[in-house]
């Protein structure tokens, strides 16, 4: 249907025909889509833009990359919260790296506060490191599986990032507040 001039040696098929690919359907092993057997590590990251701005909870299967603003839990295989990141809520991600500012807690297997970032909010962790210069204010707990807890969804249905004690969460509404 559609074909593009083959380069020196290249060999142009249709789709679905022969074992040698077209041009234009081969992508590099890092943009590749999951499949069984890759890891996560190798997809192409959800990037959440300096100019976005989220309210509710975030969950991938993959990486994110935060550069913006997030008013909610986020949820991910691999987690990167850039410079100009602003999170509030809670975080649960095998990998955390933390350069922006985050109100909430943290649950991971590998943490690291890069010098610049701001964090508000308890660390449960495999493992953590702190660069100098970090700012980090409440406590740090140290778990063989710190996202045990997080897998078993609650009665709602969600898993509660934040709730520690066996009382349900309560839900106040902005009007209730007042």
């Amino acid at each position: 249907m559609f074909t593009t001039k083959p380069e020196s040696g290249e060999k142009i098929t249709k789709l679905g025909g022969g074992d040698t690919k077209a041009p234009f359907t081969e992508r590099p092993a890092t943009y590749a889509s999951k499949s069984p057997g890759s890891s996560a590590s190798k997809m192409v990251p959800s990037i959440i833009g300096e100019d976005l701005t989220i309210k509710g909870n975030v969950t991938s299967k993959g990486e994110i990359q935060v550069d913006g603003e997030i008013e909610g839990d986020i949820r991910c295989s691999s987690l990167l919260l850039g410079d100009k990141s602003k999170v509030t809520g809670g975080v649960a991600a095998e990998d955390v790296v933390v350069r922006g500012h985050l109100v909430g807690s943290i649950r991971g297997l590998r943490i690291t506060l890069q010098a610049q970032s701001h964090v508000e909010g308890d660390i449960f962790h495999e493992s953590l490191a702190i660069e100098q210069g970090a700012y980090f204010e409440g406590k740090s707990r140290r778990s063989d599986n710190p996202l045990a807890e997080i897998k078993a969804p609650g009665a709602n249905g969600s898993a509660n990032l934040e709730s520690h004690s066996a009382r349900p969460p309560s839900v106040v509404s902005p009007a209730a507040a007042e």
